[in-house]
């Protein structure tokens, strides 16, 4: 199986200091700060690369877990917010949410919701955060007038 990569440079120090962060394949590369990463300011963070990471790796899981059933989606789309939270050791993600909707014909709500389930429950990068303490999942399917 293939190994990813990504980098980060880091100059000065936490407060005032400013960093890159650098994927291994350059799809891409983006500054860092304190402020992007405690505040509102531009820039990525650590816990942005997360969110997108899950959003991607759940979406595809159930992309695969709704095939393997015999369904063939048209559209899934996932949106994953990361809660980073201050704690008296200094910060932890506290919370995963993700917010799916799925356009899937021929299935129905209790199926589809089960298989969404199974899908945050074993995708890679949902056993990689396992660590956090709550991973939600807000399922909805979308149906399409007849």
């Amino acid at each position: 199986m293939p190994q990813r990569t990504a980098e980060a440079q880091w100059n000065g120090d936490l407060r005032s200091g400013s960093g890159q962060i650098k994927l291994g394949s350059g799809a891409f590369e983006g500054e860092f700060s304190y402020a992007s990463r405690f505040e509102q300011s531009p820039g990525t963070n650590p816990e942005e690369l997360i969110a997108g990471a899950h959003a991607g790796c759940f979406t595809m899981a159930t992309a695969s877990g709704l095939g393997k059933a015999g369904f063939k989606p048209e559209n899934i789309t996932t949106k994953a917010t990361v809660h980073l939270d201050s704690v008296p050791q200094g910060f932890k993600i506290a919370r995963i949410e993700l917010d799916m909707e799925a356009d899937v014909p021929g299935i129905d709500e209790a199926k589809f919701l089960e298989i969404a389930e199974a899908a945050k429950k074993n995708c890679p990068v949902s056993q990689a955060l396992a660590a956090v303490p709550e991973i939600t999942l807000r399922a909805r399917l979308r149906q399409k007038a007849s």
